[in-house]
């Protein structure tokens, strides 16, 4: 029966060609709408939208159900199937790659060269070779317990009062 869109016809009773009444006129509408979503998700708002119908449909049993209205339904149900993809995080996997469905920009996986190597900071040998030598011979005194000049402390002091304005303004 499916006489607008010349469906053939097969001996499936699943088969969209079956359909008669509203359910075909449901069908034609969700028909024209699926094309507004990614190929791989037609099926899904397809049903989404006959479903939907179907719903309003029983709602509005005593109200007038034109065609106008059955379109606002439709378009109202890809409106929310493209408002829930915005939602969605987007995760690139190197494993399953870009045909998983969910995707990012290329330039969001690429590693940062400014980015803190946490395994080499841990490290003390690592911090010890870009530390001022003066700091050096600053930490050594501190730990041997000899006391620091007027000058070392106010060394100490500024170095310290750096390093925590450059960890706050990042």
């Amino acid at each position: 029966m499916c006489t607008t869109l010349g469906c053939p016809q097969d001996d499936n009773p699943l088969s969209y060609n079956n359909l008669n009444g509203e359910w075909l006129i449901w069908y034609e509408i969700a028909h024209r709408f699926e094309r507004k979503v990614p190929m791989a998700d037609r099926e899904d708002i397809r049903h989404s939208i006959i479903l939907e119908l179907a719903l309003a449909r029983r709602r509005m049993a005593d109200k007038p159900f034109n065609e106008a209205f059955m379109y606002r339904v439709a378009s109202y149900v890809v409106a929310d199937y493209w408002r829930k993809v915005s939602r969605k995080p987007t995760i690139f996997s190197i494993e399953y790659g870009l045909d998983m469905g969910d995707s990012t920009g290329l330039m969001n996986t690429i590693i940062d060269d400014n980015a803190i190597d946490v395994t080499a900071w841990l490290d003390a040998k690592t911090w010890l070779l870009g530390c001022p030598t003066r700091l050096i011979q600053i930490a050594n005194k501190k730990v041997s317990g000899q006391p620091l000049t007027n000058y070392e402390r106010l060394y100490l002091y500024r170095y310290r009062k750096h390093e925590n304005q450059k960890m706050f303004a990042s």
